[in-house]
């Protein structure tokens, strides 16, 4: 059998490899993994947009030999089915360089091991004028950001990101603010020290990260729902629900905070944790519909490092899916759960069918359909239409069909999904006012019957103590 080698056009692979599809934060996010893995403790993050964009990462983990480093800068440089300790966030030896690739054209890696500082360079560029991957040894590195820091420590490595070309200067800073929510977000167990390996500080430009669970756990009104472990062929999944506070319980920063950068409906659903780092989040993945009543469930799903075949994790870790077998069992969690966490919504959607009460609206079924309807039983409906003219009745009755008709429901859908606490619909009406008309309703010479229903309507039910006391 006749073969020949075919290598690749190295600098057409390049521009391949580097539209993998990694965000700015997912990138940095990669590149810590490798730093966590290295049983960091400390990680300073230098971000410039002047006078050229560049990026400097710094840790105080192991650290490497030059025989380790240019090992390091190797392309899958390990085998992703090999065996790796619990706390390895890695797995295809390809983030580092396929993290850098996306955003510069030129990474700069520098570590130090043993008192021995080594440094090696990849330059896209000279790689494509070359068509051959040449690693590049520089002679000088000493300016460039955190290197003295990296010369006081014991061990540690340096990331550099020069010829950033993936984004502007003019939203650098929108960027960094993004960069941080994300790290905070994905690296929470780390930051809190709770539920990991150790604890980890990470300061982007000298300000430190402050950890964010997205369950909001110290909140007494969080529901913790039972954790239930699932079996996989020999793998161990741990997946715990939990039902966030309804607004009423919260303040508006507090709501405002936890509904993150996507906002509720699409921060609802699944959180997958490889090892106490966070992956995937606000997903249902296809087993459940986004819904505005399930804005308050989030699925916590813990997973090791050893099940990344199981889930389909890909190269940027923000890619995976659960197996066909694992399927059965979140549908039976997500039926369980949604259906506790739709109740702060559903439970006060039923108070208009709470017969106690005499409500201005009601609920009209029809067939597959509902509408609201203004309650025509109402009593001070009912006193209308015995004192008005049939004209004005004919005006009345206009008016209301075309307040019913004409109920603006994607508005209000729309502003309690954006922001519920600056709904003050009950305020519309002050209680001042609502003491002047109990005054007059005393002071009036109807009969005890009909005042008897006026208090059993929403207006006066929470004056009802007041009338009793007055009369």
């Amino acid at each position: 059998m006749k073969t020949e080698v075919i290598n690749p056009n190295v600098k057409h692979f390049i521009k391949s490899l580097r539209d993998i599809g990694y965000s700015f934060d997912v990138a940095v996010a990669d590149i810590i993994d490798n730093s966590i893995t290295a049983k960091a403790s400390s990680i300073q993050i230098h971000a410039a947009a002047e006078p050229d964009m560049i990026l400097s990462i710094l840790d105080d983990g192991d650290g490497m030999s030059s025989a380790e480093l240019v090992e390091a800068m190797r392309l899958a440089t390990r085998d992703p089915d090999e065996i790796r300790v619990k706390s390895d966030l890695g797995r295809f030896g390809l983030g580092l360089k396929t993290a850098s690739f996306s955003q510069c054209k030129k990474l700069t890696v520098i570590s130090k091991k043993n008192g021995i500082i080594s440094a090696r360079l990849w330059d896209l560029d000279y790689i494509g004028e070359n068509n051959a991957w040449l690693l590049i040894a520089p002679d000088e590195y000493d300016s460039l950001p955190l290197v003295d820091e990296l010369k006081q420590q014991d061990s540690g490595t340096i990331v550099v990101w020069q010829n950033v070309d993936r984004y502007s200067k003019n939203d650098f800073t929108e960027r960094l603010d993004k960069l941080r929510k994300h790290l905070a977000l994905v690296f929470h167990r780390f930051l809190s020290g709770k539920d990991s390996f150790h604890r980890l500080k990470i300061y982007i430009n000298n300000n430190q990260l402050k950890a964010f669970n997205p369950f909001n756990i110290e909140h007494t009104a969080t529901q913790e729902i039972e954790p239930e472990k699932i079996k996989l062929y020999d793998f161990k999944i741990i997946v715990a629900p939990f039902i966030l506070p309804h607004h009423s319980k919260i303040s508006q920063q507090e709501y405002a905070r936890y509904a993150t950068e996507e906002g509720y409906t699409r921060s609802q659903g699944f959180y997958l944790y490889r090892a106490n780092r966070l992956l995937i989040y606000g997903t249902w993945w296809g087993l459940h519909k986004l819904g505005d009543a399930y804005n308050l469930v989030r699925i916590k799903i813990d997973i090791e490092n050893d099940q990344d075949s199981a889930w389909g994790i890909d190269i940027k870790k923000s890619t995976a899916s659960p197996s066909i077998e694992l399927k059965k069992d979140l549908r039976r969690i997500i039926r369980q759960v949604t259906a506790k966490g739709s109740r702060p919504y559903t439970g006060r959607g039923r108070k208009i069918e709470d017969k106690t009460t005499t409500r201005f609206w009601h609920v009209v079924p029809k067939e597959d359909e509902l509408r609201f309807a203004a309650n025509q039983d109402h009593p001070v409906y009912q006193k209308l239409i015995s004192v008005l003219s049939k004209e004005n009745l004919e005006l009345l009755d206009i008016y209301l069909k075309g307040l019913q008709a004409y109920l603006p429901l994607e508005s209000i859908q729309a502003h309690l999904h954006e922001n519920p606490h600056k709904i003050k619909q009950e305020n519309a009406l002050p209680e001042e006012e609502v003491k002047l008309l109990a005054d007059k309703l005393l002071a009036s010479e109807l009969d005890k019957e009909y005042v008897d229903s006026l208090l059993k309507t929403e207006l006066f039910s929470k004056r009802k103590e007041l009338l009793r006391n007055d009369s």
